[in-house]
């Protein structure tokens, strides 16, 4: 079954009450995703970090296993970060919970909270868990999408996750996409699917000819270098501006082994969490089209020094601070 957990207190060092040596443990404000009627809702900018503790879609993928445990990860790489923001409002809204193997159950009720929150104009940031979190997202954002409205999604990714549904295996943590375009298919509106970072000894032939037939882009992750930066803003803005509203998803195998090791499929090969990878992620969020953001298959049991869930959580940081100064 799926089940839903209110959120913890968090814990961390303490350097005193007053506001410049506060932490993000201290900011932090807990609240219960299945009473969110009882919240006023106002302009401030609310952001709630939500986790999606699965990783039956990687074993149904037959990946490593472990991701599940990412969300208490990700929350203690977090919780010492200095606050440097002012206008940002930052809430835990708990965790969702594969139990017994019930992808798809819990999908749907990840997908109910991620409505709800933005309904409540929060802005969530889900933990993941495997990239079947990326679904889950877009099963609550796309509650919110108008008839006949344009739909993208921007995925930093060595996969495009493009894989068909197995009616003998389900949804796993590499059909989302795939499902994402038939489900707006289905709705008559367009679907802009832009995958950044894509590994060609990861993903067959046939995964690119899925590309093409639903008409993604996609850039290699050789391509990710600092002279193509203007391409690769280019193709950001083409899917920003032919969309009414965007998700990004941040798959973390798709850096370099070095950098993020605790992955179910690590990259020997992937791209550099450097000064551009962070440029376009500040570039994203400043477009004001973001409904949610997704960050997926940090594995802290196989991760070194926990970097893999330190570097999430400076992702997380630089959302909040841009979504401060945007």
């Amino acid at each position: 079954m799926a089940t839903y957990q209110p959120p913890q207190p968090w814990q961390g060092r303490n350097d005193g009450d007053e506001a410049a040596v506060q932490r993000w443990h201290q900011a932090i404000n807990l609240i219960n995703a299945d009473e969110l009627t009882n919240q006023p809702i106002n302009q401030s900018t609310k952001i709630a970090l939500i986790g999606f503790c699965s990783d039956e879609g990687v074993r149904r993928n037959h990946g490593r296993v472990g991701a599940k445990n990412a969300p208490a990860a990700i929350r203690k790489a977090c919780s010492n970060f200095p606050v440097h923001f002012d206008k940002i409002v930052l809430y835990d809204a708990g965790d969702v919970t594969c139990d017994d193997g019930h992808l798809e159950a819990a999908q749907v009720l990840l997908g109910e909270k991620i409505y709800a929150l933005i309904s409540h104009k929060f802005f969530p940031i889900v933990l993941g868990g495997g990239h079947e979190v990326a679904y889950a997202n877009f099963s609550g954002i796309q509650q919110r999408l108008k008839p006949k409205a344009s739909f993208g999604v921007i995925n930093f990714d060595a996969h495009f996750d493009l894989r068909y549904v197995d009616d003998n295996v389900g949804a796993t943590s590499g059909t989302g996409f795939w499902q994402m375009a038939q489900m707006v298919k289905n709705q008559q509106s367009n679907f802009e699917y832009l995958a950044i970072g894509i590994q060609q000894c990861s993903n067959t032939k046939k995964l690119f000819e899925t590309a093409e037939d639903i008409e993604a882009l996609h850039v290699l992750a050789e391509e990710f270098t600092n002279d193509q930066l203007e391409h690769l803003l280019h193709l950001i803005n083409g899917v920003l501006h032919a969309s009414s509203m965007v998700q990004l998803s941040i798959d973390m195998d798709v850096f370099t082994a070095a950098n993020s090791p605790g992955v179910s499929a690590p990259s020997f090969n992937g791209i550099p969490p450097n000064s551009m990878f962070k440029r376009l992620l500040r570039h994203i969020v400043f477009s004001g089209k973001l409904a949610s953001i997704d960050i997926a298959e940090v594995n802290p049991l196989y991760d070194v020094d926990n970097r893999t869930s330190r570097l999430a959580a400076s992702f997380i940081f630089d959302i909040v601070q841009a979504l401060e100064r945007g």
